[in-house]
């Protein structure tokens, strides 16, 4: 009945939109300018009140419009000044100037609809394009990096489209399914990405890429994040870890333009981590009487990087009329990483456009996505046992061993000086000339959404959306590396993964004016969407053929070596029925009440259906009388309450699952039909303000979340096998914090503007009430770490802190000390930052600007089990080691053994200028128009004391579905980017 009602409202909507009537066209001319410089106002929006026709102004503040059959009143605005209304009354020319006005007064996007700043109750921070974060970006959350309060961005890998940990305002959950909802053009996405996953070896596993690869940055128009329930719960099941509203840019009423983007940019390593060089190497050994000088320096660390070299090229066309507007945009990025062997190419193109009939009382706004990445990787893993990976086995190279000998890779077996190459050491030359792997992804995001304007007053618009992507990744490791398990065998495997979801939403909008100062807004809906997750692989080892792509001849290997592996996701659907309403009483006191109840097949039979309620009220004071015609632009109280959910967990885990295996099936998951969904419970209170007519302007706000019903999935023993139990856990996750914006214009003058944004946010964060025993995570990896975990969350301390050995130092043998002889765990800190902060700068000084954009983050530590497992002492002699072990007042032995301990827990604080950008505005040449050149430096400056390869670091890895945090272990570094771009319209 559902599929009958949408299909047969979708007919009707298509029949409608092709009843075309004629206008009667009648133009305005005319230009807008600051009033108070008499300047013209270029891009200024130009609306025929009651519609959506529109246009902007060119280079001149000039206009043109023709305006539908009885349109009566033209709105004049634009982003800082106060809007105008004038009445047409048969004119054919208006000129306006617009006065400086209410920054608040922007439109900023929710859930499901656009308010004015001004009128938003809620936590809702915007971000405009001129806001964005300028450099080498792959992915939309990195254009949000320290540009937010309580926003904290952290990139997992220094990898060209690797995945980053987005939290907002803190760390909401126990285990994975964390991040934030994206929603793009109406669009919820799945969270997840096609790229596939090959079989496991010996290297171990590549971490996922990014799953917003596939948005090209440069199409995005605006990003909303709403960072609290009472604007998040129109979400409900999905809002609790907040919510990202991401808005492409669209086409306007106007004669046709063309833009295009050119950037090239070179890319080098940030930070290398302090080994001995050749020189230091033989001197370390003479002091420890050992042998394993080869005769050489070399710098193998060096031999594996390169200068990346990036070009990114976007052409956008856009243009319309009053009955509709369009923009198709093409992308194309080449970012080499800064590892040999690695990198990305992407290419996109994207679709938008609005039809208008009847007078603008009907229409449809169509919007597609079309991206496809190819990457080029490494062998560069987060699991890897003692074997290592690409990085830590250039780190580990003897440097007075070279790592060619006669021409050939040298190894245990051929290599003729008087060092000996252990059997199990890697050359890291070797291993980039004997891995090949590749992953290409194609995703399509689009909807249609066709509307009706029924009255004045309420429209109806109905969203088909689709969210499809597929991906085939291809590893091949010949067999002459000796790498263990594949030395002399080779390895290769292809695998593919299918991720799609399908969207059908309805909603009644209403805005009217109940009386002379009383104005309502609402919203009513229902939703429906649909996953489905797939995909297989197939490889093995043994082939007969070494030194060959085997991924094209998989057949050619030992039977017995032959490994395959498909799974299919149980489809997923979640239905919702939510509404929102705003009253707006005088412009002075602002009340939203919004609920949505989502009914989702991943939960339990008990619980089919999560409600999710919040009240949000404002207090505009500077409408009062009693404020005068104070300092106070604006002054707004916002105080909030409400609930959401997390429903991020594997479909099907609320059902007794088995799965296929050699002669019969076993059980995997037991079933659970009181699973739900987490609930976390948020209040919110603040205060949003402009002074000294908007000279300064900022928010600050105070909240507090507690999430109930933490969601786990322990093993449990069973007759048989071990099988996961996913449960709702007793305990609660508690975080609160207080937030700080600002932006102060200190200097506005005619040829001279300079302002400056910041942003600091204290978190606080714990884990209360639970029952049973400590919650293990933080599993390390290498030689000497075997089984051996530094986190835990345990009552009263916040999530993953750190709990190991405590390191005394060194006795008189060399040998590590600890507490109670290492048999005490003491608790270390843990990995969430206490305070993070972001500091941006824009000077503007006639054609010439300059800006800048810092982050930091203080109050949190770092384990580095690079230094602990790939560069300890032990190595010396065949493998090269941390040059902080040499020259200290304690000669370390080399027989200490590698055991966790807090010798290697650091703290994590830093500030670093993430990007800098100057750009020089030529103007019009020919028939070009706003030309612009600029350069931008990428990662130039960091302070910090963590001693390896960036702070900003999270090599995540997962023990019974919780992630790890804060734990470094040989990822792929950070690069330092200088980017050249030349923009230009015609």
């Amino acid at each position: 009945m559902k599929k009958l009602i949408t299909s047969k409202i979708f007919q009707l909507m298509v029949l409608a939109l092709f009843t075309v009537v004629g206008l009667n066209a009648q133009t305005v001319t005319g230009t807008m300018t600051d009033a108070d410089t008499n300047e013209p106002l270029i891009g200024a929006n130009v609306l025929v009140k009651g519609t959506t026709v529109g246009t902007i102004t060119d280079i001149d503040g000039s206009y043109s419009i023709t305006l539908p059959e009885g349109a009566t009143t033209l709105v004049f605005s634009y982003a800082g000044f106060a809007d105008q209304e004038v009445d047409i009354a048969g004119q054919s020319v208006i000129n306006v100037s617009l006065s400086p006005g209410a920054l608040l007064d922007e439109v900023v996007v929710i859930g499901y609809g656009t308010v004015k700043k001004r009128d938003v109750t809620g936590s809702v921070a915007s971000l405009k394009e001129e806001d964005f974060n300028k450099g080498i970006i792959v992915s939309t959350d990195q254009l949000l990096q320290g540009r937010v309060p309580g926003v904290n961005v952290v990139n997992n890998s220094g990898r060209p489209g690797g995945e980053a940990t987005v939290k907002i305002r803190g760390n909401n959950s126990i285990r994975a399914g964390a991040d934030p909802l994206y929603v793009v053009d109406g669009v919820p996405l799945d969270g997840r990405n096609a790229r596939a996953g090959l079989l496991s070896n010996d290297l171990g596993s590549i971490p996922n890429s990014n799953p917003l690869n596939f948005l090209n940055p440069g199409d995005i128009a605006s990003i909303e994040i709403l960072k609290d329930a009472s604007s998040a719960a129109i979400y409900g099941a999905r809002g609790a870890n907040g919510v990202v509203l991401v808005t492409t840019k669209k086409g306007r009423a106007e004669e046709p333009s063309i833009d295009f983007n050119v950037s090239f940019g070179a890319s080098t390593i940030l930070k290398k981590y302090d080994v001995l060089n050749g020189d230091e190497y033989r001197a370390a050994l003479n002091q420890y009487g050992l042998s394993g000088d080869g005769g050489s320096s070399v710098d193998a660390f060096d031999e594996i990087l390169r200068t990346g070299i990036t070009q990114n090229y976007s052409f956008s066309i856009g243009g319309g009329s009053e009955n509709g507007s369009y923009r198709l945009s093409l992308g194309y990025l080449d970012q080499e990483g800064i590892v040999k062997e690695s990198g990305i190419k992407r290419y996109n193109m994207t679709y938008n456009a609005n039809y208008e009939f009847l007078d603008g009382k009907v229409g449809m706004d169509v919007f597609s996505v079309a991206s496809h990445a190819n990457e080029s990787i490494a062998p560069i893993s987060t699991d890897a046992g003692f074997t290592g990976n690409l990085i830590g086995q250039a780190l580990q190279w003897n440097p007075t061993i070279p790592l060619i000998t006669d021409g050939d890779f040298t190894t245990g077996t051929n290599n003729n000086t008087n060092a000996v190459v252990g059997a199990t050491t890697i050359n890291p030359l070797q291993l980039l000339a004997a891995h090949n792997e590749d992953s290409n992804t194609t995703t399509l995001l689009g909807s249609i959404s066709p509307y009706i304007n029924l009255t004045d007053n309420l429209q109806y618009r109905y969203r088909f959306g689709v969210n499809y992507g597929t991906g085939e990744t291809r590893g091949n490791v010949r067999g002459f590396v000796n790498v263990q398990g594949i030395e002399d065998r080779g390895f290769a495997a292809v695998s593919n993964a299918t991720l799609s979801s399908i969207l059908h939403s309805h909603t009644l909008s209403y805005n009217h004016e109940l009386s002379p100062t009383v104005s309502m807004n609402a919203v009513a809906g229902y939703e429906y969407q649909k996953f489905d997750f797939k995909g297989y692989a197939a490889g093995g080892f043994g082939y007969t053929v070494l030194d060959f792509d085997n991924t094209n001849a998989l057949q050619n290997t030992d039977e017995q070596s032959r490994g395959m592996f498909s799974f299919a996701d149980p489809v997923s659907e979640i239905q919702s029925y939510f509404g929102r309403v705003n009253f707006n009483i005088s412009d002075k006191y602002l009340v939203t009440a919004t609920v949505r109840a989502d009914g989702s097949s991943k939960f339990g039979d008990n619980n089919r259906y999560g409600v999710f309620p919040s009240l949000a009220a404002a207090w505009n004071l500077h409408e009062e009388d009693f404020m005068g015609d104070g300092a106070f632009n604006e002054f707004k109280l916002r105080v909030g309450w409400g609930q959401t959910g997390n429903q991020e967990f594997p479909a099907g885990a609320a059902q007794e699952r088995y799965q296929l295996i050699t002669g019969g099936s076993q059980q995997e998951n037991v079933a659970n039909p009181d699973l739900k969904w987490e609930t976390s419970t948020t209040i919110n209170a603040g205060i949003d303000f402009a002074l000294f007519d908007y000279a300064l302007s900022g928010t600050v706000e105070y909240f507090q979340r507690t999430t109930q019903d933490v969601l786990l999935d322990p093993f449990v023993s069973e007759p048989g096998p071990a099988v996961r139990a996913w449960q709702n856990i007793d305990g609660e996750v508690y975080n609160a914090g207080f937030e700080l914006g600002l932006t102060a214009f200190v200097i506005d003058q005619e040829d001279l503007q300079f302002s400056v944004g910041a942003n600091i946010a204290f978190l606080t964060n714990e884990f209360r009430n639970p029952t049973g025993a400590d919650i293990i995570v933080g599993d390390l990896f290498g030689q000497g770490s075997s089984g051996a975990f530094v986190q835990v969350m345990r009552d009263g301390l916040p999530l993953n802190t750190f709990v190991t050995r405590e390191f005394l130092g060194l006795d008189a043998n060399g040998v590590s000390e600890y507490t109670d002889g290492g048999n005490t765990q003491v608790e270390f800190g843990d990995p969430n930052a206490d305070i993070i902060a972001g500091i941006t700068t824009n000077l503007t000084a006639g054609d010439f600007s300059f800006s800048t954009n810092w982050n930091a983050a203080f109050g949190h530590q770092l384990y580095n089990n690079t230094a602990m497992s790939v560069i300890p002492i032990g190595n010396l002699g065949n493998r090269n080691i941390d040059a902080n072990l040499i020259g200290g007042s304690v000669q370390e032995s080399t027989a200490n053994p590698i055991t966790a301990s807090s010798r290697y827990i650091e703290d994590g604080d830093f500030i670093k200028l993430a990007n800098a950008t100057v750009s020089y505005a030529i103007g019009d040449v020919a028939d070009f128009r706003n030309i612009r050149v600029s350069l931008t430096g990428q990662n130039l400056l960091t302070i910090t004391d963590y001693t390896g390869f960036d702070p900003e670091v999270n090599t995540v890895n997962l023990r019974n579905g919780i992630p790890s945090n804060g734990i470094e272990y040989i990822p792929y570094p950070t690069s330092r980017s200088f980017i050249l771009g030349v923009s230009a319209s015609f």
